[in-house]
């Protein structure tokens, strides 16, 4: 069998790329769908829920699937530079591949909004990075207006490279199970993400690899929410800084998702996502930052309301995407634990502080 190389090489026929496309690649993708017994529990007992974890990508988070693709394609046409706004994965992802290509890279983010382990990353990737007094949507004006008027290919996920590539990541769920799920949950900020994956799954079926469409469920933070209100957000607040996007580039895209799949889009509040977070770290041991705890907050608040009793059948397969890594933003597992005790070094007191 040969080596795993990235997505690119792996999903060539469904990807923009010709021989003449430079392949920018740290062998992203390709990571695990993890069975949850827990939340499958939490559920009922014909559920069966599988966690498509992204955290475990190269940068930390799922952005390097359309980043190979966007940064490749740059190379292809001989960019001096790619630029991006970001609340920090978009940044580390764009820095991190821009090294790899020898592509200078520029990040806007917004001042005060970015986790300091995303920060760092894109910082010791050498990236220029300049913080602006404003929100995402700000940066992301400002961005959009220097790629039309200098020379920097902006690599944002409204580049339709970046939803090409993270489109493969429903080409793994489907390769994975057998089939397609028959829901998808995942977070929505940018809305790049659920845009791709519909896409994604829509071009599976096509080819007749799977049966049949999932639903898709998509979540925003109650205090960034624009597609469930119907109007952008001034100033988006949620404790999960990936998802704090107060006017989605892909809105449409989000919007085409929900209803050709007949899925749905609501928000979660921030006390809802953090649940979810200890959820799935304490008791499935995966650990992730709080925008991914978005998708299983979803999944466990429209149970509640009765959403799944609609549906005929006896087993019911549910994905849920975990968009990024835990250490992308240690501070908010800090924030929500009891530093451990300090004691003597002596084994008797340690023992007796362990409760064995």
């Amino acid at each position: 069998m040969k080596p795993y190389t990235g997505v690119i090489p792996r999903y060539r026929e469904f990807l923009p790329v010709t021989k003449k496309t430079p392949v920018i690649s740290l062998q992203e993708g390709n990571t695990p769908l993890i069975f949850s017994s827990r939340i499958s529990a939490l559920l009922g007992t014909r559920f069966r829920v599988y966690l498509k974890y992204e955290g475990l990508n190269p940068t930390g988070s799922f952005k390097d699937r359309g980043m190979t693709v966007a940064i490749s394609k740059a190379k292809e046409q001989g960019a001096k530079a790619v630029i991006c706004a970001s609340t920090g994965n978009t940044s580390a992802s764009a820095a991190a591949y821009g090294a790899r290509a020898g592509i200078p890279c520029i990040v806007v983010i917004p001042e005060g909004a970015i986790a300091m382990g995303k920060l760092a990353q894109a910082l010791i990737y050498r990236a220029k990075v300049i913080a602006v007094k404003g929100n995402f949507d700000d940066a992301l004006r400002i961005v959009r207006e220097i790629s039309s008027q200098y020379p920097a290919v902006l690599v944002n996920s409204i580049n339709p490279f970046r939803i090409e590539g993270q489109k493969t990541a429903s080409f793994e769920i489907c390769d994975f199970l057998g089939t397609a799920p028959h829901f998808h949950s995942l977070p929505v900020g940018n809305a790049g993400n659920i845009t791709a994956y519909w896409k994604g799954y829509k071009e599976y079926y096509s080819q007749r690899k799977i049966s049949h469409l999932p639903r898709m469920l998509g979540f925003q933070a109650h205090g960034a929410s624009p597609i469930v209100r119907g109007a952008p957000v001034k100033k988006p607040e949620t404790v999960a800084t990936a998802i704090r996007i107060g006017n989605p580039a892909s809105w449409q895209g989000a919007l085409d998702a929900r209803e050709e799949s007949q899925g749905l889009i609501q928000s979660v509040t921030d006390q809802e996502i953090l649940a979810a977070y200890e959820i799935l770290a304490h008791q499935e041991g995966v650990f992730v930052e709080p925008a991914s705890a978005a998708s299983v907050a979803g999944l466990l608040k429209i149970s509640k309301q009765g959403y799944f009793e609609q549906i005929a059948g006896k087993e019911i397969t549910v994905s849920c995407t975990l968009t990024g890594h835990g250490l992308k933003d240690p501070q908010i597992a800090i924030k929500n634990i009891q530093p451990p005790p300090v004691v003597a070094a002596e084994t008797e007191r340690v023992a007796a502080a362990a409760g064995i």
